[in-house]
């Protein structure tokens, strides 16, 4: 359990890293997207290779489809669920200026809904570390790579979103610090959860994240890298795919 908790603070980490970026540095918009790109690759290749495939192997086909499509419905419920908040929290307010937006129509600028942002699309991520890590090792270490990669982009704009709201830099790091906290907290659960468990709930918990991670790669990471680099998002992805796929395959 301590391996998958320092997993979650090193993955997490980069969160921290990228609202210091988002803060004292000027990020061009197109390099972030480039980012969302290659993270996104990195993710598609990570929970087809390790997470979906490890889980067929485990539970079969049945244990597979059940545990994602859970995860995917979880996710668009969940997001549903999150752009209501958000729009609650900025009932008052016009949607600020700044380089990417969230799902929905309005941007999560604020420290509540940054957080709520982070239960749906870090927690299942932060879960997958710990799950995947129960597993078989192999799979926590490519894991914490792909989450540790995503969550860069996602410091720099949750910091930026919020900066341009108006928020003090301790406000700012304090909300990102908490996420740490909870990403940790999240890879420790995981793990101890399905240490000693059957191989059907290993494969149906680690094809829930699958399909958790994937929504929102389809919903949010995606549609945003798109919006933001255009055409060379294409480019960047299948790069970011297929370096995790040469590492992953390299590893065995």
């Amino acid at each position: 359990m301590a391996t998958a908790a320092l997993y979650g603070l090193v993955s997490g980490s980069t969160l921290f890293i990228g609202a210091l970026i988002g803060i004292y540095l000027n990020i061009p918009t197109r390099l972030l997207g480039a980012i969302l790109a290659f993270s996104s690759g990195v993710m598609i290749s990570s929970l087809t290779f390790d997470l979906m495939e490890n889980a067929f192997l485990s539970g079969g086909f049945t244990s597979v489809s059940i545990g994602f499509l859970i995860g995917t419905l979880l996710f668009v419920l969940g997001d549903y669920l999150i752009d209501r908040a958000d729009a609650y929290f900025r009932r008052d307010s016009e949607p600020a200026p700044g380089p990417l937006r969230q799902t929905g129509t309005l941007r999560r600028d604020s420290g509540s809904t940054v957080l709520l942002g982070f239960i749906l699309d870090g927690i299942p991520e932060s879960l997958a570390i710990g799950i995947g890590l129960a597993a078989e090792e192999s799979i926590g270490l490519s894991m914490m790579i792909a989450v540790l990669l995503s969550n860069l982009p996602e410091g720099i704009s949750g910091a930026i979103d919020m900066k341009n709201s108006g928020r003090s830099n301790f406000y700012i790091l304090s909300i990102w610090g908490v996420t740490i906290f909870a990403a940790i907290l999240a890879a420790a659960v995981g793990y101890g959860l399905l240490g000693g468990a059957s191989p059907h709930v290993i494969a149906i918990n680690l094809s829930i994240a699958a399909g958790a991670i994937l929504a929102m790669l389809s919903n949010k990471e995606l549609p945003e890298a798109f919006a933001i680099s255009g055409r060379f998002t294409a480019i960047v992805t299948a790069l970011g795919f297929f370096i995790t796929f040469y590492i992953i395959h390299l590893a065995d």
